[in-house]
């Protein structure tokens, strides 16, 4: 019962830290809505799809792209932590490790889906038709995302002692894993090393998965998307 409360707690701190920081709020729905806007509509009138509109297309891949900047980046605050040390108070806290590490990933998977809810809604208003299937595939493979992306923000962050690293972080493991994802262009006719690439890319099938749930338009097995 100890454990259980622990965790709630450490969930119902980062809750609180991201509601009371209303431009962290603000830019986290801005800047997937910018890059919906300029890339979906600025982009769009001169690319052909036949299947479907290019900001539709695009759509599951702004979902992606928030799930992951905000999930790694939030595991990543853990060095504003340190710096506050209030690292030093939940280390000392008799709490198993994987109570601790439960706690901030699940607040971080929380804050993640709130803007993923907001981006949801969004999308009704440029057209996007939502049915039960579609949304309950989508939460799991965006929630298991948030998971996986915060865990990994949290293991590099417990190693680093200042914001220093971050510009490695986004410029070597987030900005790869999402332009090589086939996010914001359709797999077919690419290259074959360009293919390769895109293939051994874990995120690649998140995309796909998702653009499969919502539109039908699957380029790999929706078993291996899951």
């Amino acid at each position: 019962m100890r454990e259980f409360h622990g965790l709630y707690a450490l969930w119902y701190r980062e809750i609180k830290v991201f509601l009371r920081e209303k431009s962290r709020i603000l830019s986290s729905i801005v800047n997937p809505l910018l890059w919906m806007i300029a890339f979906g509509f600025g982009l769009g009138p001169s690319v052909s799809l036949n299947e479907i509109d290019y900001h539709k297309f695009i759509f599951p891949g702004i979902l992606t792209m928030t799930v992951l900047f905000s999930s790694i980046f939030f595991g990543l605050y853990i060095v504003w932590d340190k710096k506050l040390d209030f690292f030093k108070e939940v280390i000392v806290a008799p709490l198993s490790r994987i109570t601790l590490f439960l706690g901030k990933m699940l607040g971080g998977c929380t804050q993640v889906l709130l803007q993923v809810t907001f981006l949801m809604i969004f999308g009704i208003f440029i057209g996007l038709e939502y049915n039960w299937h579609s949304l309950l595939i989508t939460i799991i493979i965006l929630f298991f995302l948030a998971m996986a992306a915060t865990s990994l923000g949290l293991s590099i962050g417990s190693q680093m002692n200042s914001f220093e690293g971050f510009g490695l972080i986004q410029s070597f493991i987030v900005m790869p894993l999402f332009f090589f994802s086939g996010a914001l262009y359709p797999l077919e006719n690419l290259p074959n090393w360009f293919f390769d690439i895109v293939r051994i890319n874990p995120l690649s099938y998140v995309v796909d998965g998702i653009r499969g749930a919502l539109f039908g338009l699957n380029h790999f097995l929706i078993i291996i998307d899951i």
